[in-house]
């Protein structure tokens, strides 16, 4: 999942208004404007296209290559092969290294000839086969929480609960950071959408001051660990602001569950909070658990009322895959066995930081052990880097504007268990070279 600062949120934000209208605030909704009946639509009307003109020119002419859609024939760790070709790649979210452990490809081939390749149906219609419920529990012994609800999608998830537990009458105030699919389902839910300054906690506790009263519910937004940064929130901080002011808080921890805290049990056990000061964690399959789909985690009554009523989740979309349910399963099962494999990832995570520092290259406001590692490029930097990095046999894909703001272009690490030090030196080595090399 990627975090969007607020330039590039207001214009998506403004584009979903337009599409769901009425679920905006009156004030906010565009004035109606006359078209031609024989006006055809056009995609130019997408700033998306101009985008789209300049990537082929950049990569059409063959001297840059396109670092872009790189199909690979094999697993991928730390390593995989594209063509004949084997690459050292921090462009995978496999954290663990379980996605390639035999057990939790076993567990996936099995439920597959138990089960079929698919659910059959919406879960609370005829999906439901015995591992959803196995996979639930299993994330509630990992994570600490009551009860969870698993489904196909990790960005379906954030939009279809916080679109689904909130209405105009509502405030949701968010970290200027959180990720795209938080906020889309912030506007779906039509509450009223206040960002915050990233991690300013004296921001959020003045918003709260000011707004809080004058809504029904309010919800506070905020991921673990922040993916374009690799920085934690201030739990602890967070926790008392949602104590005092009555309001419901949940933590996207799709970048620390399995990655943060002494056994990965994410931002909870890290900062020494009980669970129960969280709402609802959402969470992903696809980052540390090997399969896809996503969950969401909180106390028993808030989730007999998703389990049974969001519509995104259970009750108008397909179940997860037998295979997805299985493997994510094994991976959980997994990671609580063997604790030693976050401790790995973690000394992966602090060895690249210092790597990178070590080389003169800024590494912004990445935490210690979190498996998000940035290094800080101009923005023209970018796009031959990732094209020369491809030459040497590394992947590592750059982060540019729209995604972040101008200047703040980026190379986003990813670091698994499944890394050593010889490759993360070879990845560094590569990038200062070619970086000092760069004549702009």
């Amino acid at each position: 999942m990627t975090g969007t600062p607020p330039a590039t949120l207001d214009a998506l934000v403004a584009r979903v208004k337009a599409n769901i209208g009425n679920t905006a605030p009156a004030a906010e909704r565009p004035t109606p404007r006359s078209f031609s009946p024989a006006a055809k639509p056009s995609l130019s009307d997408y700033p998306e296209h101009a985008l789209l003109g300049q990537l082929h020119d950049l990569y059409g002419s063959g001297e840059t290559r396109n670092p872009y859609f790189l199909a690979r024939n094999g697993h991928a760790s730390g390593t995989l092969t594209i063509g004949e070709a084997e690459y050292v790649t921090f462009s995978n979210y496999n954290y663990l290294d379980l996605a390639t452990d035999p057990r939790v490809i076993d567990a996936a081939c099995t439920a597959t000839e138990q089960y079929g390749t698919h659910a059959g149906a919406a879960r609370m219609v005829g999906g439901e086969i015995e591992l959803h419920a196995e996979l639930e529990q299993a994330l509630c012994d990992y994570s600490g929480f009551e009860a969870a609800t698993v489904g196909v999608s990790g960005y379906g998830t954030n939009v279809s609960v916080i679109g689904y537990l909130l209405d105009s009458r509502d405030l949701i105030i968010h970290d200027a950071y959180m990720h795209n699919s938080a906020v889309m389902g912030a506007v779906l839910s039509g509450a009223r959408r206040i960002a915050f300054p990233h991690n300013d906690m004296d921001a959020l506790e003045r918003l709260l001051t000011e707004h809080r009263a004058h809504h029904r519910r309010a919800m506070i937004l905020v991921e673990g660990a922040y993916s374009m940064d690799g920085d934690l929130v201030d739990l602890p901080r967070v926790v008392e602001l949602r104590n005092r002011f009555g309001a419901w808080l949940v933590i996207d921890e799709a970048h620390s569950c399995g990655t943060v805290g002494a056994t990965g049990r994410g931002v909870c056990e890290h900062f020494g909070v009980p669970t129960s000061s969280v709402d609802l964690m959402i969470g992903t399959l696809s980052k540390s658990f090997a399969s896809c789909g996503g969950f969401v985690a909180g106390r028993k009554g808030m989730m007999e009322l998703i389990h049974h009523f969001c519509p995104g989740l259970l009750l108008y979309s397909t179940g997860i895959t037998p295979a997805s349910t299985a493997s994510a399963l094994a991976a959980v099962r997994v990671a609580m066995d063997e604790p030693e494999r976050v401790a790995r990832l973690q000394d992966n995570a602090r060895t690249l930081r210092t790597l990178v520092q070590e080389a003169g290259l800024d590494s912004c406001t990445a935490e210690p052990g979190v498996p998000i590692v940035p290094i800080m490029l101009r923005d023209e930097q970018a796009s031959p880097l990732m094209s020369a990095l491809l030459d040497q046999g590394v992947i590592a894909h750059a982060v540019m504007h729209p995604v972040v703001p101008r200047g703040a272009a980026r190379l986003r690490c990813f670091v698994t268990a499944g890394h050593d030090e010889a490759m993360m030196r070879r990845a560094v080595d590569g990038i200062a070279t070619r970086l000092s090399a760069m004549q702009f």
